[in-house]
């Protein structure tokens, strides 16, 4: 293909390199999960993105912000509606001493999960619906999901939750609910798009 491990190298770091520092190991680990998504999207929709540039910046180079922007403390998080995986397989790589599960109800996609993480031994995959998960997290993150549908999870899985959303939504977000906002930074490549992150106020 040829959008190679070197193009992809190239890109990453022309992208990101202002913003967060990886290591070539964790490139490659990423470039692995890219090559599967692309290969895997020929015969399934894992993301509507077609662009080779606008999938490294939209899915790799946004979850990578987010995973640097996330609270100090926080290191035990399920992903909810994971999709192919964002942002929570580049917090994985990024972070290997967090913990990360997938939630994603959707079966051939939790499939394709299951096959991009094999190599991550600090993700986990659950094939089910977010209502239906038993047991807690110490935080709750979530992309492209309804966001009011997320924070109403907050109480149920854990104190903490990240998010990643269009500025438009988050200040929808920000009247209805009683959530301490620790952070409202946005993210560097336009858009109007922001990672967030909240505490239930105690």
């Amino acid at each position: 293909m040829p959008e190679d491990l070197a193009w992809f190298t190239a890109r990453l770091h022309h992208h990101l390199d202002a913003y967060v520092s990886v290591t070539g190991a964790q490139v490659e680990s990423l470039f692995r999960h890219y090559e599967l998504l692309v290969r895997w999207n020929r015969r399934m929709n894992l993301t509507s993105i077609r662009s080779p540039e606008e999938m490294v910046v939209r899915h790799y180079c946004e979850s990578l912000f987010f995973a640097a922007n996330v609270p100090e403390g926080w290191s035990d998080f399920a992903d909810i509606g994971s999709g192919a995986g964002f942002p929570g397989v580049p917090m994985a790589v990024l972070r290997p001493d967090w913990k990360v599960t997938l939630v994603e109800s959707h079966q051939r996609k939790a499939v394709f999960l299951r096959e991009s993480t094999r190599s991550l031994p600090n993700v986990s995959v659950v094939a089910e619906r977010a209502e239906r998960l038993g047991g807690k997290f110490g935080a709750i993150v979530s992309r492209a999901v309804d966001p009011e549908g997320i924070l109403a999870l907050v109480p149920r899985f854990g104190n903490h939750v990240g998010l990643l959303l269009g500025s438009s939504d988050f200040e929808k977000l920000r009247v209805k609910t009683d959530l301490n906002w620790l952070s409202v930074t946005p993210l560097p490549w336009g858009d109007s798009r922001l990672c967030v992150f909240g505490s239930l106020v105690k």
